[in-house]
């Protein structure tokens, strides 16, 4: 929206234009972005993700890796890995609103730079740390391997967020896996503990989305409340399985699965896609020799 200088209004007389100038002031500043020692609404939601990431980094240390260090018997917690990938589902949560709120009311000037870096914690170094806890803790594991893994994801995250940042995506679409999709998706990987190789051969391909040029729509509108609603299913159903309800169990893999399933959706329809192109060249080649 253009907000035009009174002054250059021809015309009014000196109360209205003394009146038009207050107006496009306060317009003015509502617009301007906070200044870089102001937090808006939205970054306040930017550091709640960055804190539900090292509070999940906390959680798998304490429940899963130091009883795991000080008896390799015992098996993992899954209140604590629950409560991991809860706190993620929640930085993800953070992360779709801090965009909205920024574009409803005044954004800072830190808001862009404090969002990357709180994605970095909560998509990037999170489910790296979750790949290189999973290759400890998980029998006929290798930690060379899952190691050499988790720092691909996080690489992965690392060349997705400054692609974002640097070059022009087209509107309505992310071009890659979004950060928080990718995470979530490695995460579920984890989470339904495959054999070792496949695995890290799925985890990998997660890492690979996230810096293809596949193109994901932006969670906007009914897609916004689609995810929102995911999110919190995906929330209960790792209650469901960290309490030990019945079903718990067949709870968390139906959604585990599902997500991969997201995930796999776009590179699936674009492989659709690409052969119906190339059916439809194959079709027309043949119809015009015929003609011929």
């Amino acid at each position: 929206m253009t907000v035009t200088d009174p002054e250059t209004i021809v015309g009014l007389d000196d109360e209205e234009t003394a009146l038009r100038r207050r107006r496009w002031a306060r317009d003015r500043e509502l617009r301007a972005p906070r200044s870089p020692q102001h937090l808006s609404t939205a970054d306040f939601l930017t550091l709640g993700n960055a804190v539900c990431g090292f509070l999940a980094i906390y959680s798998i240390t304490t429940g899963v890796l130091i009883p795991h260090i000080t008896n390799p018997d015992a098996a993992p917690d899954r209140h604590s890995a629950a409560t991991a990938v809860t706190l993620l589902l929640i930085g993800s949560m953070c992360d779709l609103f801090d965009g909205l709120v920024a574009r409803k009311l005044r954004s800072s000037a830190l808001g862009a730079e404090l969002d990357n870096l709180a994605d970095l914690i909560s998509f990037g170094i999170a489910p790296a740390y979750f790949v290189a806890v999973w290759g400890m803790v998980s029998q006929g594991s290798n930690r060379t391997l899952s190691a050499l893994i988790a720092l691909t994801v996080l690489l992965a995250v690392v060349l997705r967020l400054a692609r974002f940042s640097a070059v022009k995506m087209r509107p309505g679409v992310f071009q890659g896996m979004p950060c928080p999709m990718g995470a979530m998706t490695v995460i579920a990987i984890v989470l339904l503990d495959p054999p070792f190789l496949p695995g890290l051969l799925a985890i990998f391909g997660a890492a690979y989305l996230m810096v293809s040029r596949i193109e994901y729509p932006k969670p906007q509108g009914l897609l916004a409340t689609a995810t929102l609603c995911w999110v919190v299913v995906a929330i209960g159903c790792l209650a469901a399985w960290a309490t030990g309800l019945p079903g718990g169990d067949t709870l968390m893999h139906v959604g585990a699965f599902a997500q991969i399933t997201l995930a796999a959706m776009a590179p699936l329809l674009v492989i659709r896609r690409k052969v119906g192109q190339k059916v439809g060249d194959v079709r027309a080649r043949r119809a015009e020799s015929r003609l011929g």
